[in-house]
């Protein structure tokens, strides 16, 4: 049985919020958008979920392809939601955290143009609400 529903459907995103607690201060993992909107700017890694996939999946795939980092697993940490987050419509992204092990080089691809480490203290600006999604992250996990 098929079912066809009249209502508006949100966007539906995860995001990738990758500590690096090796060194003082953290760092935490950005990529440099190649497409817009906020080309060019600094974000988490993240994307869209395909129909066929997890959310968990979704954020493990979207962390390879934009920063060539495989990590076996992610804790979700959050779900964001306010409306107006993303330009582009109705969006509602849930956040992954993780830790590196070890210090790993990442490689931006995808699209991505660049993916490098920052100091916690020291970030860009940030695209849509990153810094927010940054900033709980390090309240949740007691990062200095």
């Amino acid at each position: 049985m098929s079912f066809t529903y009249d209502y508006p459907r949100p966007m539906v995103t995860v995001d990738c919020l990758i500590f690096n607690n090796l060194n003082e201060p953290a760092q935490v993992l950005l990529i440099r958008r190649n497409n817009l909107p906020y080309q060019g700017m600094w974000a988490l890694p993240g994307g869209f979920v395909d129909m066929d996939e997890s959310l968990e999946a979704a954020a493990l795939r979207e962390l390879q392809e934009e920063t060539g980092l495989q990590l076996s697993h992610l804790e979700q940490m959050h779900t964001f939601g306010k409306p107006g987050r993303d330009p582009r419509g109705r969006n509602i992204a849930v956040v992954y955290a993780g830790f590196v092990p070890k210090l790993l080089t990442p490689k931006a691809d995808d699209d991505a143009s660049d993916a490098k480490w920052f100091a916690v203290n020291d970030l860009p600006e940030l695209a849509f609400d990153h810094a927010e999604i940054i900033s709980m992250g390090l309240n949740r996990f007691n990062i200095k």
